[in-house]
């Protein structure tokens, strides 16, 4: 797996290079800021890239415009995002491409290793890798609005089960229920959000993220 890192914290990038490289993983380039990251992604053709969301020059949304660019130049670029906190908005711009290969967590979580790796691996793989946190304060962030409010107790817990990338057995094995209890959960939900089922994984947080932005699937 080639890795190009673009983190403008330096304890962090370099913390992160050795961490994968420990893990006997091939990091092509670490770099600090959107335009370098651009300039190795181009040069080393990586099969993952993390990126922070807020980078020089503004430390706003640099980050996520560039990873949204990156992934416009190499098609199957996956990308993983990484936050100090938990940043409503930035779905629209990273979802216009597709949601498949794509992950977002919180800097917090790389301190625990095996979620960390066990996201990244997900996402490198085609998989979607969401934070849990991120999942639970954004689903508290709207809690009965839209859609979502059509939503049962336990079929919310279902959706936010699945937008931390969690395939139907695990999500019956969290919630002590059977896989075709999942099923029907999944079915229903689909309903309730207009959406045709289906069960790819990128499909379901795709949908999960747009409604809680409100801005529906495209």
């Amino acid at each position: 797996m080639r890795i190009v890192i673009a983190e403008d914290d330096l304890l962090l990038r370099e913390g992160l290079a050795l961490l994968l490289r420990a893990e006997s993983l091939d990091v092509v380039a670490t770099t600090d800021t959107p335009g370098s990251f651009l300039a190795a992604v181009a040069e080393h053709q990586p099969d993952v890239a993390i990126v922070d969301v807020r980078m020089p020059p503004t430390h706003t949304d640099e980050g996520i415009l560039a990873a949204v660019e990156a992934r416009r130049r190499q098609p199957g670029l996956a990308v993983l995002v990484l936050s100090a906190y938990v940043e409503q908005t930035f779905a629209t711009e990273l979802l216009t491409g597709g949601a498949s290969r794509l992950g977002y967590m919180l800097k917090e979580r790389v301190g625990r290793v095996d979620e960390f790796l066990s996201a990244l691996h997900r996402v490198a793989s085609g998989g979607t890798a969401v934070d849990p946190e991120v999942v639970g304060q954004l689903l508290a962030r709207n809690p009965n609005t839209g859609a979502l409010g059509r939503l049962s107790p336990r079929e919310r817990d279902v959706l936010a089960l699945m937008a931390q990338g969690l395939g139907n057995i695990a999500i019956a094995e969290k919630l002590v229920i059977t896989e075709g209890g999942v099923h029907k959960h999944i079915r229903s939900i689909f309903a309730k959000l207009d959406l045709a089922p289906d069960d790819r994984a990128d499909r379901r947080v795709t949908a999960v993220l747009r409604y809680l932005e409100g801005t529906g699937p495209r």
